[in-house]
This record gives C-alpha cells, structure tokens and sequence, in this order.
C-alpha cells in the first residue's frame, strides 16, 4: 500500500489525525526533504524511518520502492507542504504503483489551491489549475492559450517572479481583469489582495512580496 500524506501549508493544526496514525504505522516516509520534514515529525513524536524523495532522485528510485511495495512494505509519502503530487513529487510513484497494481490511498487534507480558490470571492463551480507557469520556453505561448479561457484560473508562484507574472497578466488579459493573489496561507502572515490585475501589480510594486503565493485569476468573459 502507498499512503499519499497531505501536511500542513503552515500551521501544524492542519493535520488530521488520521495523517498522524498512517505516518506512526508505516514502514517508511518518503519526504521531499527530510531537514524540513524531520521537524515535522519530531513535533508529532513521529519516529519513523524517512528516506528521500524528491524531484532530482525520484526516476532512480521507483523500481526499488515498487519491489518494496510488492513484498508487502506500507510506505508514505509526504512533501515539504501540502499534498503529494500537487507541483511537488508524487506522481511517478502513484503511476508505477498503478501500473503494478499496487493499492493506493491518498489522504484529503492541506493544499494550497483549495482555500486560496474559495477566498478569491471569484466563481468556483469551474476552474482550472495550471500550478507554475514555465519560465522562459513556453511561457508567452501559455498565456496566449490562457487569455480566452472562460474558467477560473489558478497559479502557483514564488515572489521573485510575482511580479513579473502580474505584468503578464495586463498584457496578455488586460488590466481589467480580476485578480486574487493569497501569500502565506495559513500562517502569521497570511493575506489575501483582490482587484484588477492593474491594481494589484501596483500593490505588490510598492510592496514586495515573500513566503507562498497561489494567483486566481478570473475567466474572460463571454
């Protein structure tokens, strides 16, 4: 069996207790980062076996974990925040485990995109989430396909390049259109900015961002 673990984005209270049992009980963690997450645990009295597992690693460690799985081993994975395979590791290892008919049960629980989508006070009964946008090849090319999108659209992105992507945002949307970025969800800092892609670029302009941000943008309408 492969557990898919969701963790707190931020405050450790997120956690269900059911995340807390499937962590006591299996055989080993998979973590994207075992510094970041070993503090995770040691605050739960959490003394399970955690071995690496994160985007560089994943493709070389698939088979054996598969071999593992097959004799009978309970293995979880957790990323540094949030839930696996969301933007993070997780889906190499869901989809050999299909393809070897290996159970998988992933946990509801933390993820970014959720809240910041229902905090947005933009339309939510459609939506799509495009997580983070390319850097470079591709990107104008995205923005483009995005630009006649009717749906809500969801973003993930680090604060150095907050604002260039909100400048984006006015050339390829328009200034007009609705924007919601959330930063820090869940934690001390936590804020949520709404208004036209213009107003908050100029926020952000005159106030330079940190931590983690998730960008809703409202579809073009119709």
């Amino acid at each position: 069996m492969l557990y898919l673990v969701p963790t707190p984005i931020g405050n450790l209270e997120d956690i269900t207790l059911r995340a807390l049992r499937v962590l006591k009980e299996v055989d080993v963690i998979l973590a994207e980062d075992t510094r970041t997450s070993g503090k995770l645990l040691k605050h739960f009295e959490i003394t399970t076996q955690m071995q690496s597992h994160h985007m560089h690693n994943e493709h070389k460690t698939i088979d054996n974990l598969i071999k593992r799985l097959k004799s009978g081993e309970k293995i979880a994975i957790i990323s540094d925040a949030g839930t696996p395979a969301i933007s993070d590791p997780g889906f190499l290892l869901t989809r050999a485990c299909v393809e070897n008919n290996i159970e998988v049960n992933c946990l509801p629980g933390a993820t970014a995109f959720v809240p910041a989508l229902v905090n947005s006070g933009l339309p939510n009964d459609k939506f799509i989430f495009e997580g983070f946008l390319p850097v470079k090849k591709g990107r104008q090319t995205r923005f483009k396909l995005l630009a006649e999108e009717t749906r809500t659209i969801i973003f993930y992105e680090s604060p150095h390049k907050l604002i260039k992507t909100l400048g984006h945002f006015c050339e390829y949307f328009g200034e007009e259109r609705q924007v919601s970025v959330s930063r820090e969800i869940t934690k001390m800092y936590e804020e949520t900015i709404r208004g036209t892609a213009k107003e908050v670029l100029e926020y952000y302009t005159n106030k330079p961002p940190k931590g983690e941000i998730v960008i809703v943008v409202a579809g073009v309408s119709k």
